[in-house]
């Protein structure tokens, strides 16, 4: 299932608008494509990151993937819990499983975002 109240890249990357700060994880169909995550890479809190810009790596025995943020921003937070706990990431991937948060320039445009509707279209 899409959550309808998140926006979408086609690079399987989902971000929550919500108050000054903006929640980014990977989808549930990028984390099945993936595999069983074993490691999770996080951006350092405080580091300004461009919208696109590979920020995070998510890791599993058949791979790597390279989490693009959808918007500019300073990171302000990371889910270090993933540092123990990387299986979140498939188990929980909309929840416990997210993976940083920003709080995105004043004005800076989204990167390639989509609706809940067109990425189940596309992917669901």
């Amino acid at each position: 299932m899409v959550p309808s109240d998140l926006k979408y890249t086609k690079e399987h990357t989902w971000m929550r608008e919500g108050g000054p700060e903006f929640r980014i994880g990977i989808t549930e169909y990028g984390q099945e494509q993936l595999g069983d995550v074993v490691f999770v890479e996080l951006p350092e809190v405080g580091r300004h990151v461009m919208a696109g810009e590979a920020v995070s790596v998510v890791e599993s025995p058949s791979g790597q993937v390279r989490v693009q943020t959808p918007r500019s921003g300073v990171v302000t937070a990371v889910n270090s819990d993933l540092d123990n706990q990387p299986e979140w990431v498939n188990g929980d991937p909309y929840g416990e499983g997210w993976l940083f948060c920003i709080r995105p320039d004043r004005g800076a445009p989204a990167y390639g975002l989509i609706d809940a509707a067109t990425y189940e279209e596309l992917f669901g």
